[in-house]
């Protein structure tokens, strides 16, 4: 693989490598999906360093390659602290939903499910801003609260138990670590620490990606060091991403996506206070309060299947993902970088537009979606700040972190 370009390269040298192969990424349309670092660097990475040698505070040079390698490695088994997570995708606000998207998509209903399943709980990360207190101790010890208004939610992993309590609703939902393949996924059902989000950009680190050490940082009273990662290519709509690294153990303290379209972040989420002693063991005990309704994880599984995505759904999307079963060996991914775009044809008819639906869907249809036309016939392009989607008329889906040009350039490519 051939080396990843700095902001140091001149500029023949960029366009000499922006003509070289490069590998699809792996990660597709799995755009948010925490995944291990370990060998990242020694596997993949071959940088030109770029050396901190500005900012405050004064630390060691250290190569973008060193500092990858600083993230693979670190260890950090003991911490406890505060994170706040701003999100901003560009959606429109869900809240005057009273039926069919909203009541598919939102939560459960009454009696159906439980507000305490972290798979739909975590997924409030989103959108806005919210603060998480997260505690850790060991592989198998976690504890996540979403703190909220006059509530909290915590998300406890502890031994084989994995526990979500939501006290607005006082409801609990009750899985066993040992029944996934991964005893961590339940607690990771969503990346919410810069660690997770770290972990899922180095994923896409490859020979289209400029990876820098752009200085240095104090976050929540840690020295660190800022890695700085952006596309090379144009027709991403990620504009960069920051991390401060904890000069220190290596852990990532801070992460910022901010749009190619410029403006606010996508995603800024930080550490505000942070330690690194041993939680108390009380920290991650955790007993059903008297008179919480408890659902199981086998319970709710079961609910879910039967119930889809809920009868007030657009027709044709409310069969859940029963409906993309062949597609279950993955998308198609075509183009390269941070301009791969993932494939899916659901066999079924397009996405109705908001006129079809009528109503308050409908009006939520249209503020997502722009109408556009092709060799490949029609379709609606639904937009976010980062991730946009193209749902053809005869069902199929082109979905990127990239522009509506791209997606609609991939659909006249693969008519």
């Amino acid at each position: 693989m051939a080396p990843y370009a700095s902001d140091d390269n001149t500029t023949a040298a960029r366009d000499a490598q922006d003509d070289e192969a490069r590998g699809v990424r792996r990660r597709a349309a799995r755009y948010v999906v925490p995944v291990a670092v370990t060998g990242v660097a020694a596997a993949t990475i071959g940088l030109v360093p770029a050396i901190a040698d500005s900012g405050s505070p004064d630390l060691p040079k250290i190569s973008a390659q060193q500092l990858i390698e600083k993230i693979a490695e670190s260890d950090v088994q003991q911490l406890s602290g505060t994170v706040k997570i701003t999100s901003d995708l560009g959606l429109p606000d869900l809240g005057g939903l009273e039926g069919g998207l909203a009541s598919g998509m939102a939560g459960p209903k009454d009696g159906e499910g439980s507000t305490a399943d972290p798979s739909a709980k975590l997924t409030e990360l989103v959108s806005g801003t919210h603060t998480l207190r997260v505690a850790a101790d060991g592989p198998d010890r976690h504890k996540l609260s979403l703190l909220e208004d006059a509530a909290e939610y915590s998300l406890i992993h502890n031994g084989k138990d994995v526990w979500g309590y939501d006290s607005a609703s006082n409801e609990v939902y009750h899985g066993t670590a040992a029944d996934s393949p991964d005893a961590r996924e339940k607690t990771d059902e969503v990346p919410a620490t810069p660690k997770d989000l770290t972990e899922e950009a180095l994923k896409s680190v490859d020979d289209t990606t400029s990876v820098t050490v752009d200085g240095t940082a104090q976050v929540a009273g840690r020295d660190a060091y800022k890695l700085l990662i952006k596309p090379r290519q144009s027709g991403s709509t990620v504009g960069a991403i920051s991390v401060a690294v904890d000069a220190k153990t290596g852990l990532p303290l801070k992460f910022t996506l901010t749009p190619a379209s410029g403006g606010a972040a996508v995603v800024d989420a930080g550490f505000t206070q942070i330690s690194f002693a041993k939680p108390a063991a009380s920290t991650f005990d955790f007993t059903p309060p008297k008179g919480a309704k408890v659902t199981e994880e086998g319970d709710a599984a079961t609910e879910k299947h039967e119930r889809g995505f809920g009868e007030d759904f657009p027709k044709g999307l409310d069969k859940g993902s029963e409906g993309l079963d062949k597609e279950s060996e993955g998308p198609e991914v075509i183009g390269e970088g941070w301009n791969s775009i993932a494939v899916l044809d659901t066999g079924g008819e397009g996405m109705p537009s908001g006129a079809e639906v009528g109503g308050d869907v409908g009006g939520f249809l249209d503020s997502l979606g722009d109408q556009v036309k092709g060799d490949f016939g029609s379709g609606t392009v639904f937009k976010t700040r980062l991730i946009n989607a193209l749902i053809t008329d005869d069902g199929k889906v082109y979905v990127g972190a990239v522009t509506k040009d791209a997606l609609v350039k991939a659909a006249e490519s693969g008519k």
